[in-house]
């Protein structure tokens, strides 16, 4: 083991630190005591820092991010070589046969001409490779193959974009803008008559996958766009703190005119630098 830790090869390195850490003879009691369940939260959480890193435009962090996300498939990876079932180098395997595979015009003689058109054929590729493994539902459906676990935002745009290529789709965006007043309209009625709980989530969330439509509509991705308002909602909120405090008060104490000054001046400033 040791002569493969100092292996020439980060790769190869790697995966012997993996080893190391899975073994239950010497290797660390935490790695040791994971399953595929366990590591799944960390893999998804990786998978944002390395998307936080690049909002952030911060390549040493997005390099760090990157290796913590590279660990979770070395994890997983070893977990299922362990159980006998794959090794890393299946995987590494099985996503560059993929990636020749849907890559036709690339790496074989089929002309696709435009972006678009590749995006058609990925599609009818990826519903061919679900039929030949017998993936393929009872009764088909234009929507098949949108993974259930995805970030709302996201699976909604993908289940519109699915919708949208067999025709069931707005024209335009105005009048997905009306769809949306319609949907705001009858959030607000449930609110305005006390309606169930329930009832009202289930307008709010007509009013999300609304949303969502129309930042497809704008070529927007709806998940970028969110995580830009968080941040700029944490930056001007945070830069609020500080000028409260240079008044004298801060958050919590002062009164909500006050607040609302504060933030008013921020919003402000913020408009007066993008001029």
């Amino acid at each position: 083991m040791s002569d493969d830790l100092s292996h020439s090869n980060p790769t190869e390195r790697l995966r012997a630190v993996m080893a190391k850490l899975r073994d239950p003879d010497g290797g660390c009691p935490w790695d040791v005591e994971q399953t595929f369940a366990t590591i799944a939260p960390y893999t998804i959480e990786e998978a944002y820092e390395v998307a936080d890193a690049i909002q952030r435009g911060d390549m040493a962090a997005l390099k760090d991010e990157l290796g913590d996300l590279l660990l979770q498939v070395f994890f997983h990876a070893r977990m299922a070589e362990e159980a006998g079932d794959f090794a890393y180098d299946d995987v590494a395997q099985a996503i560059t046969d993929k990636m020749i595979r849907r890559h036709p015009h690339v790496f074989g003689d089929t002309d696709i001409a435009t972006a678009e058109a590749q995006t058609v054929h990925w599609e009818e590729l990826k519903a061919q490779e679900r039929a030949a493994k017998g993936d393929a539902p009872a009764e088909p459906s234009a929507l098949d193959g949108v993974a259930i676990p995805l970030p709302a935002l996201t699976r909604a745009e993908k289940l519109q974009k699915r919708a949208a290529r067999v025709g069931f789709d707005w024209p335009d965006a105005a009048q997905v803008i009306a769809k949306i007043e319609e949907e705001l309209g009858e959030l607000r009625e449930e609110i305005d008559n006390d309606g169930p709980r329930a009832r009202i989530e289930e307008e709010m969330g007509d009013l999300l996958f609304a949303v969502a439509n129309l930042a497809r509509h704008l070529k927007i991705d709806p998940e970028t766009a969110l995580r830009d308002g968080n941040y700029k909602f944490e930056d001007r909120f945070r830069r609020m703190e500080r000028r409260l405090k240079a008044e004298g008060t801060e958050v919590g104490k002062a009164d909500l005119d006050t607040m609302e000054a504060a933030w008013q001046a921020e919003k402000a400033s913020d408009k007066g630098a993008a001029e």
